[in-house]
């Protein structure tokens, strides 16, 4: 098995398996240990990540070890509120991606998913850059109301109900949308009727991370 398999089928067990381990600790008692160590691992590895990659790597590694040690002077509390970690995670998240697409439709700025059009149909006729800008719009508003709803969920309901909405609904949905977008534009712009719904994606790969 080639390195590229073995790299993506990791990538596909942990998109399935840390949903589920992050439902079974928020669901089963007795798991607050297990909790906090799922609950910050993706930050953890992250920052990690980051740190190793940066060109001052021996003072971003002494700074993650410091914080790493103020974490752990705080490990009891951590581990009986590692529910709020989870939350903070996602909600912080869908606020993220709310702002980067948001911030696309300030005046002079080219909104994100006009960005992601072009990549595939440059260049775009005038309806289709409307129609991508009301579709960055409609992404914005979309992870606003799942950061609000994700707040609402665990501040109101029980631990397990925001676990279910926050770790099987909220891919569900973003998939749903994903694909309704996709339908619509079939059908509001037929010139863009050849293209793939993986095109987008691939779209995505190549112009998030290009500067404007």
């Amino acid at each position: 098995m080639s390195r590229r398999n073995v790299r993506n089928l990791g990538i596909v067990a942990l998109v399935i398996g840390y949903p589920l381990l992050a439902h079974y600790t928020n669901v089963s008692a007795h798991n607050d240990t297990l909790g906090a160590w799922v609950a910050i691992a993706p930050v953890g590895l992250i920052a990690l990540v980051m740190a190793w990659r940066s060109p001052k790597r021996p003072i971003v590694l002494g700074m993650l070890a410091l914080m790493c040690g103020a974490l752990w002077a705080v490990w009891p509390a951590l581990e009986h509120h590692f529910g709020l970690v989870y939350w903070l995670q996602h909600a912080g998240i869908q606020l993220i991606l709310f702002m980067i697409f948001g911030r696309t439709l300030i005046a002079g700025r080219q909104p994100l998913c006009t960005r992601f059009a072009e990549a595939v149909h440059a260049p775009l006729t005038p309806q289709h850059e409307i129609y991508a800008r009301q579709v960055t719009l409609a992404w914005t508003l979309f992870f606003a109301v799942m950061a609000l709803t994700s707040t609402l969920l665990f501040f109101l309901t029980s631990l397990s109900t925001w676990s279910v909405f926050a770790n099987f609904l909220t891919p569900l949905l973003v998939v749903l949308v994903f694909i309704a977008e996709y339908a619509v534009r079939r059908w509001v712009l037929p010139e863009a009727r050849h293209t793939h719904i993986l095109d987008a994606v691939r779209a995505f790969r190549n112009t998030a991370a290009r500067p404007r």
